[in-house]
């Protein structure tokens, strides 16, 4: 029926409405749409990496490391509960990166020793070897869930590492078992990102061991430290720290830092602050150790030693070191985000200059301006005053695709632009059906109205189902497709959706409001 209640039209307008002002700021500069007033709907539609330019990093998650760490920490914990049981041991070995095996000297102490190391680490595994020897083997399934673990925690540290830096509209997403992509637009200095995510940042403090030489961890005379690198010495090489092994406070207890100048000197130091339990364990460090000194580690290296002169019971510090206002400022950007579970690696990068963008931009639009012109060109010579009507569904198809994309926060790239054009395609495609249906509706002697209505309602058996064909082929390309091809998927997929809306809901009502308004005698078309 071509009768159509006042509210369908009303709600129709509304839509219309609201889409063409949620279009708008896409059409605005960035600055001029963030001062729109705060009730004015300020999203745009975010331009990819190949229209605005930018940088783009692939990160391989080490996991390895991950084993390796867990590895030293089951050596640690087997020495310190065997001391703890009085049960001697020969030195932890490790089996590569399937566990660590240890070798108890007396076999009376053999189930003693397996109840003391089965608390160790739940997910291991205790196995019974010969000369009585227990090796820890890790779980496969556990080792599959560290891995997931480690992935999304490195997700989460590195998202917050962009945060920081202020970079707008990022995309971070795993890529596979243990890689992740990250694409920044309109970022022009890849080498401090890649600065920025390439360290670990993992601090923590230990107090130094003034009684052994590096000589002395070598030889395995101080099983209790290591031997860490620092700054250059006097002489130009690299200066050599002893420190114990143990973490007095780990970097974990951190809640802010903040770069900052030192009052006297004017050199750049970093300020942290604890949380109460962080607080608590440097309180005690510092009122037990006064006159030692504290080594600050950051990613397995010294970046300070100072001599502990009084209790610091406040839980606050600073770190000073060789800093400029930058290297101070990107340290605490990573403190603040924290540290990484595994070291990341740059395996592929990427960096599009904004002049090529703006060719794709410029050379994109090009296409689309052409490709609606010829077709609104075409369907006023084919079809006439009908053809005005599918030109004004066209526009609004335009308008709705960038609204939506930029209420869901989509991303345009530049296969997103040719989507975009077959969209318009996908949409005339629908008015053509229409308006042929009408002519042989009209041919075969119906007058106006019964013409209309009938072409309208056997033409949209056939709409829907070119449409659906190609939505559901939209949707599998979104599926299993990446990169670019998701782009394209997705505009091509709002295209579509949009195109049902204008193409049948808007155009059947503006004819339908024509013929009411002229009564013709004739379709004209």
């Amino acid at each position: 029926m071509l009768q159509i209640p006042r509210w369908r039209v009303i709600v129709v307008a509304l839509v219309c409405l609201i889409g063409a002002i949620y279009a708008v700021p896409s059409f605005l500069s960035r600055d001029f749409a963030d001062s729109l007033p705060r009730w004015a709907p300020r999203q745009q539609v975010t331009l990819g990496l190949d229209l605005q330019g930018g940088s783009h990093l692939l990160l391989e998650v080490d996991f390895q490391a991950v084993i390796r760490d867990r590895i030293r920490n089951i050596e640690d914990g087997i020495r310190a509960s065997m001391r703890q049981a009085r049960i001697a041991i020969s030195p932890p070995q490790a089996d590569g990166t399937s566990g660590v095996t240890v070798r108890i000297r007396d076999p009376a102490q053999l189930e003693a020793a397996r109840n003391a190391l089965r608390d160790l680490d739940r997910t291991a595994q205790l196995v019974s070897g010969p000369d009585q020897t227990i090796a820890l083997r890790f779980n496969e399934q556990a080792l599959l869930e560290e891995r997931r673990r480690a992935v999304s925690q490195s997700v989460e540290i590195v998202r917050r590492r962009i945060d920081e830096t202020g970079a707008r509209d990022p995309t971070i997403q795993v890529q596979g078992q243990d890689r992740i992509l990250v694409q920044l637009p309109g970022v022009r200095d890849p080498e401090r990102i890649k600065g920025l995510l390439g360290r670990t940042a993992k601090l923590n403090f230990h107090l130094l061991d003034t009684q052994n030489t590096p000589a002395d961890v070598a030889a395995g005379r101080a099983p209790g430290s290591i031997v860490l690198p620092g700054d250059r010495d006097a002489g130009g090489g690299p200066q050599q720290y002893v420190v114990l092994r143990r973490i007095n406070v780990a970097g974990e207890r951190l809640t802010d830092a903040q770069p900052g100048q030192n009052g006297q000197t004017g050199e750049w130091i970093v300020n942290f602050t604890f949380d109460g339990a962080g607080s608590r364990q440097f309180a005690d460090t510092t009122r037990e150790n006064v006159g030692r000194p504290l080594a600050i580690v950051l990613d397995n290296k010294v970046i300070s030693a100072p001599v502990i002169r009084e209790p610091i019971l406040g839980g606050r510090g600073q770190i000073s070191g060789s800093f400029t206002a930058a290297t101070a400022s990107d340290l605490a950007v990573l403190l603040r985000a924290g540290a990484l579970p595994a070291p990341l690696t740059v395996i592929e990068e990427r960096t599009v200059g904004p002049d090529l963008g703006a060719d794709s931009i410029r050379a994109g639009a090009i296409a689309i301006s052409i490709g609606f012109v010829l077709i609104a060109v075409l369907i006023v010579a084919g079809y006439g005053l009908f053809g005005m009507i599918a030109n004004v569904a066209l526009i609004l198809n335009i308008l709705f695709t960038l609204s939506i994309m930029a209420m869901i926060d989509a991303t345009l790239t530049l296969p997103g632009l040719a989507g975009m054009v077959l969209g318009l395609a996908m949409s005339v495609d629908a008015n053509v059906l229409v308006y042929e249906r009408m002519r042989e509706e009209a041919a075969a002697g119906r007058s106006p109205f019964p013409a209309v209505d009938v072409a309208f309602q056997r033409a949209f058996i056939t709409i829907l189902d070119s449409n659906l064909t190609t939505l559901i082929a939209a949707v599998f390309l979104y599926a299993f497709a990446s990169g670019p091809v998701r782009g394209f998927a997705v505009t091509l997929a709002i295209g579509i959706i949009c195109s049902m809306f204008t193409a049948v809901t808007v155009t059947r009502m503006l004819i339908v409001g024509w013929l009411f308004w002229r009564r013709p005698k004739q379709l004209p078309i």
